[in-house]
């Protein structure tokens, strides 16, 4: 699967900090998108019905670490993580992925 945020530009500067989504939580409820000011936050199929559920994920090269999305999920599913923790953490947190690789389970 294309790497979706291939076509918007590039963020200028490594941020301190990067938001990561916690999927097992996430509802899909599209908060985050919402209050996005760079547009990083993709909507990827959820697991048990891909056509159904859905989740969102942060692509995690274009986060700036702006911090709004965190304050608005109404879940509590979204971490703030110093930038290299944040790229070693995502991994764990992500069931399904568009930004990254090809949209799978973790773990496999």
């Amino acid at each position: 699967m294309a790497n979706p945020g291939a076509s918007k530009p590039p963020r200028r500067k490594i941020p301190r900090e990067l938001a990561v989504i916690d999927q097992n939580g996430c509802t899909g409820c599209e908060a985050c998108i919402t209050v996005c000011p760079v547009d990083c936050i993709e909507l990827v199929p959820g697991l048990e019905f891909p056509e159904l559920q859905k989740l969102v994920e942060i692509d995690l090269n274009r986060c700036i670490g702006c911090r709004k999305c965190p304050e608005i999920c109404p879940w509590d599913t979204i971490h703030m993580f110093a930038h290299e923790e944040g790229i070693k953490a995502a991994p764990s947190y992500t069931l399904r992925s568009v930004c990254g690789q090809e949209t799978a389970a973790v773990g496999k």
